[in-house]
């Protein structure tokens, strides 16, 4: 009776995915959960979006955006085929499909908080309804989706492979990249069972070109920080090897390129003054943490997580060099950063490194302020705070700083009048490929 109760179910599910009559649940509409709602809206579903800030619920309702690379004209064609956003999770029992979108920070000790995924779990489980879907997206160790998610769907007593479906897809976005899209970024599923695989690749086939099945929901949360930790890792070698560079007076991004020549074998990697984004800073502490109940000290991921932490205070101390050169102390400099969002061309502030620089510069005296195109106003943040809205670049606002850092290198900058008005240059990006004498690489 059982098997029969999961067939009627799975086949139900499928069947409405397949001829686009389910409805799709996107809860959390951020930089990964919006841009989901669209892709599924695109392919004729009808999508609610569920999320807890009320004002980004009334913008999408009146068509508008608040993430820069998605038009307005986007949300309003996703309206015109029934997608709705709100604030009210009583409504989650509408959905056929569930699929959580939510933040995973670490706390004040760097270790893993999970309170968005469970405070969002526990909001719907009222809710859930026997052959609905659940999908966790966000970010994870190994092992959350069973030993978390699993036992309160069951506390419920709701079978999960037989009367609900659960699985792990890990989210894959690269906001400001236009090479990508969410249909061609290919996705990596893992279900708590075969039937709840089997739903999976029928929810993501639905909307993905390509899906990539895996045996567990624990090998698909270990993919997505084995991902991530890959960039990490090679993102604090090439930062010792800039230090190393720098010492020697070479310049690091000349070596790059040079290397990037080799057809085989290396993938470039770039230097910076830090990891930015909600993924690199934060998805290696997952497993370490994880891996130490494990008995597993991750010493080869840890030394790239110090290195890269340790890169805006080195930048700092270049920019002190750079000034007491000149006759300046720091104390009392007039310093411009340029670029505060965590990569080019976005504006996205997610643990930007650009605020760390900022905030130890402030620390030390400086009076700091700061241009991005794409952020005109320093946003509210919960660690960080600053009254400043952003400097408009010209001959005379440039002359007017003793410093000019270059943290993040937005393709809008006018690089030649940068380089023609600044007094003091310190380059984190390798724009400045020439040597100058007013230009320091950092």
């Amino acid at each position: 009776m059982r098997d029969e109760q999961q067939s009627a179910h799975l086949q139900q599910l499928t069947a409405k995915l397949r001829d686009r009559t389910a409805v799709i649940g996107i809860i959390g509409l951020g930089y990964v959960g919006l841009p989901l709602t669209l892709r599924y809206a695109a392919c004729g579903f009808r999508v609610l979006g569920i999320d807890i800030d009320t004002a980004k619920v009334e913008k999408l309702n009146r068509g508008e955006s608040y993430i820069e690379h998605i038009p307005a004209a986007a949300i309003e064609s996703a309206r015109t085929v029934g997608f709705e956003a709100t604030t009210d999770f009583t409504r989650a029992n509408e959905p056929d499909a569930l699929i959580i979108c939510v933040p995973t920070p670490l706390n004040a000790y760097r270790e893993p908080d999970l309170s968005f995924v469970l405070d969002t779990t526990d909001a719907l489980l009222p809710f859930i309804r026997p052959g609905q879907l659940i999908s966790l997206e966000s970010t994870t160790y190994p092992g959350t989706t069973e030993e978390e998610l699993r036992p309160r769907l069951e506390s419920r007593g709701l079978a999960v492979g037989r009367e609900v479906f659960l699985v792990f897809s890990p989210e894959r976005e690269d906001p400001g990249n236009p090479h990508f899209e969410t249909r061609t970024i290919p996705k990596v599923c893992g279900g708590s069972t075969s039937a709840c695989l089997e739903a999976g690749v029928a929810l993501y086939s639905a909307a993905i070109d390509r899906v990539v099945p895996v045996s567990s929901t624990r090998a698909a949360e270990l993919t997505k920080l084995l991902e991530n930790i890959h960039r990490a890792v090679n993102i604090g070698l090439v930062n010792e090897m800039k230090i190393i560079a720098d010492k020697m007076e070479i310049d690091i991004h000349e070596v790059i390129r040079a290397a990037a020549t080799k057809p085989f074998g290396f993938t470039p990697y770039y230097p910076g003054p830090g990891l930015g984004g909600h993924c690199i800073p934060i998805d290696p502490f997952y497993l370490t943490w994880k891996a130490r109940q494990y008995g597993v000290h991750t010493r080869f991921i840890e030394l790239a997580g110090e290195i890269n932490s340790d890169m805006p205070h080195w930048v700092i101390g270049k920019v002190t060099d750079a000034l007491n050169q000149r006759g300046r102390s720091v104390m009392g400099s007039r310093v411009l950063v340029l670029g505060i969002a965590y990569k080019k061309d976005v504006e996205d502030m997610r643990e930007s490194p650009s605020v760390e620089l900022m905030e130890i510069l402030r620390d030390k005296g400086a009076h700091v302020d700061y241009s991005d195109p794409h952020v005109p106003v320093f946003p509210r943040m919960r660690e960080h705070r600053f009254e400043l809205s952003s400097v408009t670049l010209t001959p005379d606002s440039l002359a007017s700083y003793d410093l000019v850092l270059l943290a993040t290198s937005h393709s809008a900058f006018d690089y030649d009048m940068i380089r023609r008005y600044a007094n003091l240059i310190v380059d984190t990006r390798g724009v400045y490929l020439e040597r100058l004498p007013h230009v320091v690489k950092a």
